[in-house]
């Protein structure tokens, strides 16, 4: 799910606001951003919850509420997106490990069963600007 390229520090060098990990679609097919309970993200061992991440897609920014509310929004099959990890000043060039997990609704499985987590991990790289 996480993708090897797109990590990256968001925002102005200087006034870094937070960092960007692209995702590929946590499903097996498209999905409505709606059925996304947002993405539990996890950097070199800090915790950052659903609740405070945004999704980047389609070069719109949509945080938790936005999401729930996208009913005609489209994540396609073969189409990226980002999730936007509220970190100020980013992180130091190098190797970080981070951890994602999408908590994707199914509209075909029991409400107890839900969200699923799909959880990704993997070491990536901060580049220098």
């Amino acid at each position: 799910m996480i993708q090897s390229t797109g990590f990256r520090n968001h925002g102005p060098e200087g006034a870094r606001d937070g960092v960007e990990v692209r995702l590929r679609l946590p499903n097996y097919r498209g999905m409505r951003l709606s059925l996304l309970d947002g993405i539990d993200v996890t950097l070199d061992g800090e915790f950052f919850s659903h609740e405070v991440t945004s999704l980047i897609l389609g070069g719109a920014v949509y945080d938790l509420a936005a999401m729930r509310d996208a009913t005609t929004v489209r994540w396609a099959m073969g189409e990226h997106a980002s999730v936007l990890v509220p970190k100020p000043g980013g992180l130091l060039p190098g190797i970080h490990h981070v951890k994602v997990a999408a908590l994707v609704r199914s509209p075909y499985f029991p409400p107890h069963l839900q969200p699923l987590a799909v959880n990704g991990e993997r070491l990536a790289t901060i580049v220098l600007p």
